[in-house]
């Protein structure tokens, strides 16, 4: 009976096409609108390491003191460099990673070679290992290159492919900041996204181009910054000149914890360690430390922009006129068809029959609207990608929103389609072959 019906509908469509075709150009619409920013919302919100985040935490201490004006119950962000190296060697964690970013001045180790700055990450060894990053040649730096405060460098490779032509440069010297520096690895693409590990640098920038050894690049000539620094007191740019004063916080720190047993341990760690800073002085408020899971980090942080949401709703105000403007269309079609509808019920058609007769047709508008809605989404995140902000990347059809949008089509043709075929199925037969 549903293929009776469906051809049914295709001749209706045949009869009536320009009926036909503004209900479905109003459905493309409406879905290519929603379906754009429904896709811009899902891959922002998505999980930048699947299989790995129930494993990586986020630490907080508060090393504020009492008396400062307007501050939130929340422990800040980042670390003091003092709570961070602390933390870094109380080894509570099976791993742990300290780090920051700034941009440093960078050239290759041969005559002539450009001089230009790349962004980096200064970090420790564990960084690699604990979110998962992959290598195209060599590998990461060891835990005694870190204590050792070694000059060796990590190079994306994008970096690799503009200093070296994209060989394996493993081996080959760079001049980072003044100091010659050795590459012992070359990853691969990795970008997550949100970038999660330094979201106050901003959640969707690019990854760096290039790691260093963290105690290394402190070392480094002080003339490029030590990322965003937040300090208190009567100085508030001390950070810009000491990154070791002890009110300022601009230090990133995460751990790897495998299991609830390590969790609940590192979090009395971090009550007993803030305890402990409270006695000897350098902590003036009651222990307020915070462990994070990356999932709760990244919602605490709100890291979809607002914006987002916002269009996000316009784009379903949107949807929603459209199925508006769908059913007055329908209502015009099925009228139109109320004597051929007087005859089906004369000759013994149920309501009910007449009434899924005319939600088939509604369907079938829903799937072709959908279809052509699609390329209209696609159209709207190329335009999202041209935009001057920082998640336009991220803004890519999902092979999962085809589905969504095909079901979103016809889910919004059915309910658009309820009210008018409800009505048609109620037309009275005697009046209508009366007519004829």
């Amino acid at each position: 009976m549903l293929a009776y019906y469906f051809d049914l509908a295709l001749r209706s469509f045949r009869q009536h096409k320009t009926l036909a075709g503004l209900m479905m150009l109003a459905i493309a619409l409406g879905i290519g609108t929603s379906v754009t920013m429904l896709a811009v919302l899902h891959n922002l919100s998505g999980n930048p390491m699947p299989g790995r985040s129930g494993l990586l935490f986020h630490p907080q201490v508060d090393p504020r003191p009492t008396d400062l004006s307007a501050a939130s119950d929340e422990p800040p962000d980042d670390l003091t460099y003092i709570d961070a190296v602390n933390l870094y060697r109380m080894g509570a964690a099976p791993r742990r990673a300290v780090m920051s970013s700034n941009h440093l001045p960078t050239r290759a180790d041969a005559p002539d070679s450009p001089l230009a700055m790349y962004t980096d990450r200064a970090t420790t060894a564990d960084f690699f290992a604990m979110f998962g990053v992959p290598f195209l040649y060599g590998s990461a730096w060891s835990a005694q290159d870190d204590a050792n405060q070694a000059r060796v460098v990590v190079l994306s490779r994008a970096m690799n492919q503009k200093l070296f032509g994209g060989e394996n440069s493993v081996g080959r010297n760079l001049v980072i900041a003044t100091k010659t520096f050795r590459v012992v690895g070359v990853i691969d693409e990795w970008n997550p996204q949100p970038r999660f590990y330094d979201i106050n640098s901003g959640a969707f920038e690019q990854s760096e181009q290039m790691y260093l050894p963290f105690f290394t690049w402190l070392d480094l000539p002080q003339d490029y910054g030590y990322g965003p620094v937040n300090c208190w007191g009567n100085d508030p740019h001390a950070g810009e000149h000491n990154p070791k004063t002890p009110q300022c916080t601009w230090a990133q720190f995460w751990v790897e914890l495998d299991t609830p047993a390590q969790v609940a341990g590192y979090r009395a760690a971090l009550e007993q360690y803030s305890a402990q800073q409270r006695q000897l002085g350098r902590f003036q408020r009651a222990p307020n430390a915070r462990l994070r899971g990356l999932i709760d980090w990244l919602d605490y942080k709100h890291v979809i922009p607002v914006t987002v949401r916002m269009q996000t709703w316009i784009a379903f105000g949107v949807l929603l006129i459209c199925m508006v403007n769908t059913v007055g269309l329908m209502v015009a079609k099925f009228l139109r068809k109320s004597g051929e509808i007087g005859v089906r019920r004369a000759l013994g058609a149920s309501r009910r029959a007449v009434f899924v007769q005319c939600l088939v047709e509604a369907g079938v508008v829903g799937v072709a609207g959908g279809l052509l809605g699609l390329p209209l989404a696609w159209l709207g995140l190329w335009m999202v990608r041209q935009q001057p902000v920082s998640f336009a990347a991220s803004a890519h059809f999902d092979p999962s929103m085809l589905g969504i949008a095909l079901g979103l089509a016809v889910l919004s043709a059915l309910l658009a389609g309820v009210w008018p075929a409800l009505r048609a199925s109620r037309v009275a037969p005697a009046l209508q072959v009366k007519s004829l």
